[in-house]
């Protein structure tokens, strides 16, 4: 989809006037380049509309970057993390590996050198129990039939399966020889797991590898001190592994500024699953909380559709929050503080179909919500209805296309470098988050 048509959806507000609007013209020259991407974040209106993540959750338009809970590759990492810093996010999400969050804390270092922006929070995730975001596809390449047609390669949406011909340093072109098999495989660092090799392998070689984030490294890595915000998965079905891992990792959550925990649409018994976990949380929660809805995990590339689940799932949640007059309906109420925002499926079309549904930036009537005063970390009366949205597959897609052009032409390498790559790939961004966040889009649209 072209940047204009992602920026075709207008907000009920620009971000700049029009007379205070920079026009920017694109040089080719690439000394110049770098001064190009600072008129361009200054010509939208980054730094006056950008506002602190904790105003962004209230406003409605808080974004977070998704890196993937799998997803290991520092440099792609790296790159992604200026590129979206740049873009105004208000939080990017990111494996709890100490590498990983080293090389998300760099990019957004580099970012706020290029300008002077506020910096988004780092956030990692961890899971309570076997979870899709947490696992990695495995084969062999040597047991792979050289006449294979190599269906995994080409669904990979990470690139992150590479099979060439033992015997040869280029990629195989097919042969009548089928004995032999195969170098490369997985790149494991790659790997987020999204599950789409799984069932395409004609000859069922592919394996899933399933893990779960220690607790004692995770806490360790929260003390660190280069962590704002931690996301637990969870299956919501029962409590159990989430109370164990809350609770070994209690003495590292106060260095938090939010707690975010992500669970899937169970159905009916996705209200009464959120209360037990808001009840285990409660009594050590002493910063923000978030709940992030996950409607259809890892698919927001796929297309416009994927993105249906998320505004189902946050639609239904949104009108619990609602306490009815009818006590014998009051299991059904969402008696919890905490934001919501939207994950899993999340695309450039996830905020026309919140506008469509009346939840894109519109308060929440909760105000009768609860007779006691607010928890730390509730949404107050006035806050939006839905805090924001979370973009993975379809964020890093969109931006990973200019990476891999780069990394083609000029092997791995800082995005900041190669400054017309930069600006390429600054603008798809902002195609995306500006849905969100409303930036004026015609200075992109100009170049």
């Amino acid at each position: 989809m072209s940047i204009a048509m992602a920026l075709s959806i207008s907000c009920n507000y620009t971000a700049v006037s029009a007379q205070n609007q920079v026009r920017v013209t694109v040089k080719s020259n690439s000394t110049t380049a770098l001064e190009n991407v600072r008129n361009l974040v200054r010509a939208v209106g980054i730094p006056s509309v950008k506002s602190s993540p904790v105003e962004s959750l209230q406003k409605g338009n808080w974004v977070k970057l998704i890196c993937g809970a799998s997803f290991e590759d520092v440099v792609d990492i790296r790159n992604l993390s200026l590129v979206y810093t740049l873009a105004g996010v208000d939080c990017i999400d990111c494996a709890a590996d100490a590498s990983v969050v080293s090389a998300v804390n760099e990019g957004i270092e580099a970012a706020t050198e290029i300008f002077d922006l506020l910096r988004p929070w780092v956030m990692i995730s961890v899971n309570d129990d076997e979870d899709l975001h947490f696992r990695k596809a495995e084969f062999d390449p040597e047991d792979c039939p050289l006449d294979c047609s190599r269906p995994c390669q080409m669904v990979c949406p990470a690139n992150a399966i590479s099979l060439e011909d033992r015997n040869s340093t280029s990629q195989l072109s097919y042969a009548a020889n089928t004995n032999g098999g195969f170098k490369g495989g997985v790149l494991t660092e790659r790997c987020y797991g999204c599950g789409r090799c799984f069932p395409i392998c004609p000859y069922d070689k592919i394996n899933v590898v399933t893990y779960i984030r220690d607790i004692n490294s995770t806490a360790e890595l929260i003390k660190r001190g280069d962590v704002d915000a931690l996301e637990i998965h969870t299956s919501a079905r029962q409590t159990s592994p989430f109370k164990e891992l809350w609770d070994g990792l209690q003495d590292s959550i106060r260095h938090l500024r939010l707690v975010a925990v992500s669970l899937p649409d169970i159905g009916e018994t996705t209200i009464t699953s959120m209360n037990s976990l808001y009840s285990i949380m409660e009594p050590h929660l002493h910063c923000l909380n978030l709940w992030q809805l996950d409607g259809r995990p890892m698919s927001g590339d796929i297309g416009r559709g994927a993105t249906k689940a998320s505004i189902s799932f946050a639609r239904r949640l949104a009108a619990t929050r609602e306490r009815p007059n009818d006590k014998a309906l009051s299991k059904s109420f969402l008696d919890i503080s905490g934001f919501l925002q939207l994950a899993g499926g999340t695309n450039a079309h996830t905020v026309d179909g919140l506008r469509k549904v009346g939840l894109f930036q519109t308060s929440s009537s909760s105000e009768n919500s609860r007779d006691e005063k607010l928890k730390v970390g509730s949404p107050s009366p006035m806050n939006a209805s839905i805090a924001g949205v979370a973009y993975g597959g379809y964020a890093r897609k969109i931006v990973g296309r200019v990476l891999s052009t780069m990394q083609s032409q000029q092997g791995a390498v800082r995005i900041e470098e190669h400054p017309e790559h930069l600006l390429q790939a600054l603008r798809e961004a902002l195609a995306l988050v500006g849905t969100v966040k409303c930036y004026d889009p015609s200075p992109v649209l100009l170049q």
